[in-house]
């Protein structure tokens, strides 16, 4: 049943976009618990997704693949089998661990797969992500290659694809996929303290990167990161906007093409939020350097996770203001091209979308426009516009 609460009732159904909408309860206050994690962990209903240089195990394009703690416990053992403060007392640099996430409960999986948290108030089957790359530095990198071997002998019909040429999966894998990914490539490309440059240790199931008092047994010099409320050692996200933007007539939609992308394949624009900059003053900065249009009013739409690597994108809708529509490229050479598209060819184009590593449309005509799949915000972006669908229902 839709939700018909005042806010559905006065602004319209709500909107989520692709990689977000995880069925998973992620539980972040039970990411000490190690107790907790270790039951989890070894559990026989427990799942885990695999990585290698961040391609996802994979049934069919469409479908996750996970295997169980069985497969993997030659390269993981069980590393929640004593508290955080202790694996951080006995530390030592020259040993690393791979990356294995926490990522949540599914509390809609069959009674016999679910395993109750301390309190028994909350009870679902457990899900981990575990990245595998036998990366050539590191310490456990033949145990790595062992077990991709194993997985690839016992599971031959599953395969690491690579997430935007092979994918298409569905919402609930996608945004599972898309937590596992961003954690875990911000772990791999943090491995050292922001704060004093340290080894870090990874802690809090993932979510966290810790700068150890020890190393070997010796303490380590002191550093910012265990003095105090901080935010050095935890996820990076990067805040993006990306907007659509309507001319002052209300009848037509500024697109912009960068030159990589394929012939005729246009998007709305988008740039990184600055420091000290509010979403409204972002969308205009954007528009302006990246077009020369001047946009005045600016309404937020919805957000998107977007894990390559760790954007999170801010969904908008601008209106240029009068007589500072004329379209400028010179400040900003990121775009190719900009140009104004009257609605009507823009709502043509949305039959023949497609990702910018797939071939066109069935029934597409050469020469014609181009323009996101529905998985992409930017695709809702524009339908909110041409359409009038400013209040989209799930995809």
């Amino acid at each position: 049943m839709a939700d018909e609460g005042f806010l559905t009732r006065k602004f319209g159904e709500g909107v989520e976009n692709y990689y977000s909408g995880s069925p998973l309860n992620r539980l972040a206050f039970l990411r000490t618990n190690h107790s907790y994690l270790s039951t989890a962990l070894q559990h026989p209903s427990t799942r885990f997704l695999l990585l290698n240089n961040l391609d996802p195990l994979a049934s069919t394009p469409s479908t996750l693949a996970f295997v169980s703690y069985s497969d993997i416990s030659p390269l993981i053992s069980n590393p929640y089998s004593t508290s955080e403060k202790e694996v951080l007392e006995s530390f030592t640099s020259t040993i690393d661990h791979p990356v294995l996430i926490f990522l949540g409960i599914d509390e809609s999986a069959s009674q016999e797969h679910k395993i109750p948290t301390p309190d028994g108030k909350y009870s679902g089957q457990a899900y981990f992500s575990l990245d595998i790359t036998p990366y050539p530095h590191i310490s456990y990198s033949s145990t790595a290659s062992s077990l991709l071997d194993s997985i690839k002998q016992n599971y031959p019909l599953h395969e690491f694809k690579t997430a935007r040429k092979d994918l298409n999966l569905g919402n609930e894998h996608a945004a599972i996929y898309a937590s596992a990914r961003t954690l875990t490539n911000w772990n791999v490309t943090a491995p050292f303290c922001a704060g004093c440059g340290q080894k870090t240790l990874s802690v809090n199931a993932g979510t966290k990167r810790a700068c150890p008092p020890k190393d070997g047994g010796v303490e380590t010099r002191k550093c910012p990161s265990r003095e105090g409320v901080h935010n050095i050692n935890f996820p990076r996200t990067d805040p993006t906007v990306i907007m659509a933007v309507i001319s002052s007539d209300g009848t037509k939609i500024l697109l912009g093409r960068q030159k990589k992308w394929p012939k005729y394949w246009h998007s709305t624009l988008a740039g990184f939020l600055e420091p000290g900059e509010s979403i409204e003053e972002a969308v205009r900065r954007e528009v302006w350097e990246e077009s020369g249009v001047t946009v005045g009013r600016v309404v937020i739409h919805s957000s998107q996770p977007w894990p390559f690597p760790a954007s999170l994108m801010i969904g908008a809708i601008g209106e240029a203001l009068p007589g500072k529509e004329e379209i400028y490229l010179g400040n900003d050479p990121e775009l190719e091209g900009a140009k104004w598209f009257e609605f009507e060819e823009v709502k043509e184009a949305l039959g023949f979308t497609s990702g910018l590593y797939e071939g066109t449309p069935e029934g597409y005509k050469e020469g014609a426009l181009r323009l996101p799949p529905k998985t992409a915000i930017a695709n809702q972006l524009i339908r909110a516009v041409v359409l009038g669908e400013i209040h989209l229902a799930k995809i």
